[in-house]
């Protein structure tokens, strides 16, 4: 088929292969004209023949024949080729959907129906949108109604210059409007209160502003009046369209027949313009500064025109600004905006339009007021309420104007009003402005006001301060009347704010399903509506007795019924209740028909703005004038840490102050203005809760950290808990242009503060370390490490500056055999300083290796030293004499002990030396002497490490390392062994004591860690162990110690009284003394540690020895000597290359 080479995607189901007879073309023809599609083919052609034969005969029969077949061929191809688009577009649907699909995915696994109102980029805005003309939508064939509807129009909703000429050309008895007028306003309705809202920001955010301020907000002031005084023409306008509509005057021609017609929406908007006037008022009577300061321009001014060559302006200039000034305050600065608008000449003084002895418009314009009142009513104060009290403004508006023109009070109606009061005492009408009906009324209608309860003002007031759930009303009033919240009020209205963007953000998050929902719902109502102005037409076009008045209701009920069948615009829902005035009148609807057509209507205005009024209640601007709430409600959400996802709710109402502040003109640019409400709710935000915030997961953290110190009552059962976590666990909230991550915030401040402290104390790192761990898993912060080294990086002490001090050195630090290290006895600081071989190679790379020389001989004149007070203390008498004793008592007995010194002699030693006396610090003579060995060690130590370090570099045999002890022993060695030094002879007898005093000292040392109090801590002492090795190396008496078998003595000594304890602990067992049993289980924990400290001391010792090669005697040491020296002497002779030996530099 040649339709096969237009798209070669194409897919044809049936095509005409020509297999089809004319006779089967022509029953699918009958068939289709029948309404009727067979299914069976074949069934439908079997009666083709039959029924060709039977009924048709003739040329004309043949002719319609072969006329159907080709109608039905035609209808086969163009069926054809719509199923072929149909598939062809759903092949397309399908691929673009799974290509949205991919697209969707590659960006983001989260995206679902649920939107993010702070983070999504972009927002579906739900409002429709009219492209037909408004001359387009009324266009009717009675051409007189289509002017009508134009003229009424042009008011309710806007129009442009052709709008304004068509009114000109249809009204002769409106008033020309003056060309400069038509480039100047070209406003929409809702334009006008756009433009409204903008210069009541713009006088807001003026006002204060100095002198040179009234200079650059002059335009403001210009645009002001050029506004009102736009607002005035068009209210004198629409009074005379209506007034010529509702003539009393017989004789005047009528448009239409308005008998029971009711232009409803025609006053609502007049009524919305009232109020913007009313509010202008109350905003500038509010605001005392801005006269103020206008007097001060005024005064600016005279003076300059006393002298205007002064300030370079010409003087036929000054004359005109100051009337114009003067015509300014008269018309907006004087509180008489309102006023004066009713207070326009309404009759034209050319005899055209009569407004004011109009006794039919008077009673029209009366029963639109009460019937608007009548709907508003019911709703004021109830949950049900919408935009009742907006609109309660308007009326009272209008039944003030009302009074003005027609000087007549419908006083029923006026205390109706008043009664509302009680209920609504005070409104909002803008940000911080508070109106009052009943003083506005009053003030307005004073002839009236002998009707008015005085009492109730004063209970209006009263119930002013119960009304906590108006937001905007209550904080307005506090305002008003100049008294202070409580924080309670100011919580629940804080509430109330966070409800209400709640609500907002609900829709919002929603948006994909509320549109769905709504096209549905507005074409359901559209449906309803249509249904019900179907009936009443045909009722009206049943009725035979036709009338221009019955002609005009069905003029409007075809156009309500037209403009309808399309989108629920603001255009058309006005066009039908303007439509529906008139189409309503001769009873053409049923009274139960009229009431459900009414609600439909209400509730499709409401539907197809949802998403527009459900932002305009929401808006919550007016809190920029409560900024003081703020820091209360932060108080209240860091109290109430469960609730704190409400800060995003909060947040979201302080953004809605933005858009309006945009308009602020009084600077020389708003974004100055943005910048420092911006500034102001950081600042409070960091003070009140970040901060705060911040503080307290510190001092947790720190007194987790050190729940040891014990420093207070952590009980959550006495002191109480918050659980500052759900912090952490919310969104970024937005505000501005930044988001503000209270998780980044805290743990930014903990990482800089942990940082900044451990670099001033290096000690603290462990500290600090853990709580950074500790922020990980309570709070689920992601820490960073500091990176920061675990200990100084400094050099450590100079071996020179050790050397010139050894005395001081060697008392303040305590030796390590393991580590082989130095550690600080005691610290004024919280660390303590560390000495090892790094130190010391430091040293030496600063200052050669000559520095051994130094070290040898500091250390010779330091032992020089000590071992004269060593030699004293053993030459005492009391000591020489009881060692004596000790001697001679251990030769008696050994063999009875099994050659082994008994503890309770060195105990009785160690306890007996005390009553010779003890120092003022507590210490007996044998801990003075304890502590002299152990610096004798401790020096010892100081050049052995160095010499380590010289040979480490030189790499050289640890063992040469050895010969420096060998050296500092043959120094020493003759002195000690001579025999004018006997008494020094007695020393072996002297270490089971000295021993002992020593694991006493150690274990109470190593106690004292565990306390508060750290004063006289230490865990190690190894220099005591290689200054007792030292010393009897040079008095040759290892043998003689050994032989008293000490440590095998102790051992022996303390594993009798353990199992001693043991058995006690058995038999106490069963008796169940547990005070018993518990003193049993101290003492064979303190039987074990002293055994174990023992043990300790052996291990050291016996390391000790290995330096000076106790295995030798003195006189198996110098045999050795002397064949070496023998060995060298021959060596010598054969090659005299070989260095001697370097002696050691003795002074």
């Amino acid at each position: 088929m040649a339709l096969e080479t237009l798209s070669p995607d194409w897919e044809f189901d049936r095509l005409d292969d020509g297999s089809q007879t004319d006779g089967e073309c022509f029953i699918h023809f009958l068939l289709l004209l029948r309404g009727i599609r067979s299914p069976d083919l074949a069934n439908a052609c079997a009666l083709s023949r039959l029924q060709l034969q039977l009924e048709l005969n003739g040329t004309n029969a043949i002719n319609f024949i072969e006329l159907s077949v080709k109608l039905y061929k035609c209808y086969q191809f163009s069926e054809i080729h719509a199923e072929v688009q149909l598939k062809n577009y759903g092949k397309f649907l399908e691929e673009y959907t799974s290509q949205l699909k991919r697209i969707e995915d590659a960006l983001d696994d989260s995206v679902g129906d649920v939107w993010d109102f702070s983070l999504d980029p972009i927002a579906l805005k739900l409002l429709p949108y009219e492209q037909s003309s408004l001359l387009e939508l009324i266009k009717t064939e009675n051409k007189a109604e289509t002017k009508f509807y134009n003229g009424l129009l042009f008011y309710g909703e806007g129009g442009t210059t052709q709008a304004l000429e068509s009114v000109d050309k249809c009204f002769s008895f409106k008033p020309q409007i003056p060309a400069w007028w038509r480039e100047i306003v070209k406003y929409r309705w809702e334009d006008l209160f756009l433009s409204c809202s903008s210069i009541l920001w713009l006088i807001t955010f003026t006002v204060g502003g100095s002198i040179c301020l009234y200079s650059f907000c002059f335009l403001v002031f210009q645009e002001l009046s050029c506004f009102v005084t736009r607002c005035y023409e068009v209210v004198v306008n629409v009074v005379h369209q209506l007034a010529v509509l509702y003539t009393s005057n017989k004789n005047a021609p009528k448009i239409i027949e308005t008998s029971g017609v009711h232009f409803q929406a025609m006053y609502e908007h007049l009524g919305e313009l009232l109020t913007i006037l009313i509010t202008l008022d109350e905003i500038i009577d509010n605001h005392a500064t801005l006269k103020d300061h206008w007097t001060m321009y005024k005064r600016l001014l005279k003076s300059v025109h006393h002298n205007p060559s002064k300030f370079g302006i010409p003087e036929d200039k000054l004359k005109p600004f100051e009337k114009l000034l003067l015509k300014l305050e008269c018309q907006l600065l004087d509180g008489m905006i309102f006023q004066a608008c009713i207070e326009q000449q309404f009759d034209s003084l050319n005899g055209g339009v009569s407004v004011s002895k109009n006794s039919t418009f008077a009673e029209e314009f009366a029963h639109t007021l009460r019937a608007a009142f009548s709907n508003v009513e019911v709703k004021l104060g109830e949950p049900s309420e919408i935009d009742q009290r907006d609109k309660y403004v308007g009326i009272c508006g209008l039944f003030v104007l009302h009074f003005q023109i027609f000087r007549t009070v419908d006083k029923k109606l006026y205390k109706s009003l008043l009664d509302v009061c009680k209920k609504v005492p005070a409104i909002t009408l803008t940000a911080n402005i508070i109106w009052f009906a009943d003083n506005f009324l009053i003030q307005k209608i004073p002839a009236a006001a002998k009707l008015l309860d005085k009492k109730s003002i004063h209970t209006g007031f009263l119930y002013a301060y119960s009304l906590s759930t108006i937001i905007k009303t209550t904080m307005n009033l506090y305002m008003s009347m100049q008294k202070p919240m409580t924080k309670t009020s100011v919580k629940a209205l804080c509430r109330l704010v966070e409800l209400l963007k709640a609500i907002e953000h609900m829709f919002y998050r929603r948006s994909m399903v509320v549109a769905d929902s709504v096209t549905h719902i507005t074409q359901h109502l559209q449906y309803q509506a249509l249904h019900s102005i179907s009936v009443a037409k045909k009722r009206v076009i049943s009725d035979k007795k036709y009338s221009e008045q019955r002609l005009d209701v069905l003029s409007a009920l075809v156009l309500a019924e037209n403009t309808l069948n399309g989108p629920s615009t603001r255009q058309r829902r006005l066009i039908v209740s303007l439509a529906l005035s008139v189409g309503t009148q001769m009873k053409t609807f049923k009274d139960e028909e009229l009431v459900p057509l009414q609600l439909v209507l209400k509730k499709l205005d409401l539907i197809s703005e949802l998403t527009e009024r459900v932002r305009a209640q929401c808006n919550c601007c007016f809190l920029y004038w409560h900024r003081a709430v703020f820091p209360i409600y932060l108080d209240d959400v860091y109290e109430n840490a469960v609730d704190s996802a409400r800060l995003h709710y909060m947040f979201s109402a302080l953004r809605d102050c933005v858009p309006a502040m945009m308009h602020a003109r009084h600077l020389e640019s708003y974004e100055v203005l943005l910048e420092c409400y911006d500034k102001e709710i950081m600042e409070v935000l960091n003070e009140h809760l970040l901060d705060k915030l911040c503080k307290e997961i510190e001092k947790d953290l720190r007194l987790s950290v050190h729940t040891h110190l014990k420093l207070d009552d952590r009980n959550p059962f006495r002191v109480g808990m918050k659980d500052l976590a759900h912090f952490f666990f919310l969104n970024p909230i937005r505000f501005f242009n930044r988001f503000i991550d209270i998780k980044a915030y805290v743990t930014h401040y903990l990482d800089k503060t942990f940082y900044n402290l451990t670099t001033v104390a290096l000690h603290d790192w462990a500290t600090y370390s853990e709580m950074r761990n500790l922020a990980t898993q309570r709070y689920g912060l992601s820490m960073t490490e500091a990176h920061l080294p675990s200990q100084t990086l400094e050099q450590g002490l100079d071996v020179l500056e050790i050397m010139r001090n050894i005395h001081v050195f060697v008392s303040r630090y305590l030796y390590n055999l393991n580590n082989q290290i130095f550690i600080e006895r005691t610290s004024n600081n919280k660390h303590l300083n560390t000495i090892n071989i790094r130190h010391i190679a430091n040293s030496i790379r600063t200052h050669g290796t000559g520095i051994m020389n130094t070290t040898v001989n500091f250390t010779y004149q330091f032992l020089r030293k000590k071992f004269y007070i060593f030699s004293q203390f053993m030459y005492d008498e009391h000591i020489k004499s009881r060692l004596i004793k000790d001697i001679r008592f251990f030769r008696e007995v050994k063999d009875q002990n099994d050659h082994k010194y008994p503890f309770e002699r060195a105990d009785k030693f160690n306890r007996g030396i005390r009553k010779l006396g003890i120092t003022p610090d507590g210490q007996s003579y044998l801990d003075q002497f304890r502590q002299l060995i152990s610096q004798i060690g401790n020096s010892l130590l100081i050049p052995c490490r160095q010499l380590d370090s010289v040979l480490s570099d030189l790499t050289r045999n640890f063992a040469e390392g050895t010969e420096y002890f060998k050296m500092l022993v043959d120094v020493f060695a003759p002195e000690f062994r001579s025999p004018k030094n006997m008494h020094l002879r007695n020393f072996y007898i002297i270490v089971p004591p000295l021993t002992l005093n020593f694991v006493e000292h150690s274990i109470s040392c190593k106690e004292k860690l565990n306390k508060k109090n750290k004063s006289g801590a230490a865990f190690t002492d190894d220099g005591f162990a290689m200054g007792v090795a030292y010393i009897l190396k040079l008095l040759d008496q290892y043998q003689e110690f050994d032989s008293l078998h000490w440590f095998q003595s102790v051992r022996e000594k303390y594993v009798k009284e353990i199992r001693a304890v043991a058995k006690q602990q058995n038999v106490q067992s069963t008796n169940q003394d547990e005070k018993l049993l518990q003193t049993m289980n101290l003492t064979h924990k303190r039987l074990e540690v002293c055994l174990q400290e023992f043990e300790l001391l052996y291990f050291s010792l016996s390391s000790a020895r290995i330096f000076f090669r106790a295995d030798k005697t003195a006189a198996e040491e110098s045999q050795e000597k002397k064949e070496k020296e023998e060995e060298s002497g021959k060596a010598s002779n054969g090659d005299l290359s070989n260095s001697t030996p370097v002696e050691p530099v003795v002074k």
